[in-house]
């Protein structure tokens, strides 16, 4: 009998499916036996490509960290730092809101993934160019990676239910309109995320002009007594 051309599995099938599990029914999902079921593989084939299942749904986040935009980090693109860590923050959570089920493991970090890696040295490599020293430049990456990661963990207009019985204005006299959040959750969640991104960023910029560039500030000469 001929081989087939193309063999049965192979990693990025594997990726693929698992992906697939994820996002339509969780990481709970996703087995070693269950993926083979959905491959129509052996269970012990997998194991070809992948030594278990973490490893697997390791490549899976590192699959959603690959469509990350990192081209505001090149040394070449013009944009200067603010700018280029707001660009990116948008394109990364964007990257996690279309595959919310994922966010747990890549809140994990990196670890040895090679694209989140890439997301990682991008970030800490553009904000020491631009001078913030190292130390600096990696607080930045961590908080960045705290925010984009929690807004992508759950939506906050989602949070209440759309009835406008549930919020007795004798308890909750502040929540009379509460029940139409859940109809407005992009608009919502899409705003909270730009106004925390902007005031987050507002407070690195001052700063940096505070420290950064008043370090790097030429001096002029020393008053004379």
């Amino acid at each position: 009998m001929a081989r087939p051309r193309k063999p049965l599995l192979s990693r990025d099938r594997i990726v693929g499916t698992a992906s697939a599990l994820v996002d339509a029914e969780g990481l709970d999902a996703v087995s070693t036996r269950r993926l083979a079921a959905e491959l129509g593989v052996s269970g012990p084939s997998l194991y070809n490509h992948f030594r278990n299942k973490d490893e697997i749904l390791d490549a899976v986040a590192d699959a959603v960290s690959a469509k990350v935009d990192l081209s505001m980090f090149d040394e070449t693109d013009g944009r200067d730092w603010r700018t280029a860590l707001h660009d990116w923050a948008v394109s990364y959570r964007a990257a996690l809101t279309d595959h919310p089920n994922v966010v747990p493991v890549l809140a994990r970090g990196p670890g040895r993934r090679p694209a989140g890696l890439k997301v990682a040295d991008a970030v800490f490599g553009a904000m020491v160019r631009a001078g913030w020293p190292p130390a600096q430049a990696t607080h930045i990456g961590a908080l960045m990676r705290y925010f984009i990661t929690g807004s992508a963990l759950g939506s906050f207009a989602r949070g209440f239910v759309d009835d406008e019985t549930a919020y007795d204005p004798a308890d909750y006299p502040h929540l009379g309109q509460a029940h139409l959040l859940a109809d407005r959750q992009q608009q919502v969640d899409e705003g909270a995320f730009e106004t925390g991104l902007r005031a987050l960023l507002d407070g690195l910029a001052v700063r940096y002009e505070a420290g950064v560039r008043g370090a790097r500030a030429p001096q002029g000469p020393a008053d004379g007594p």
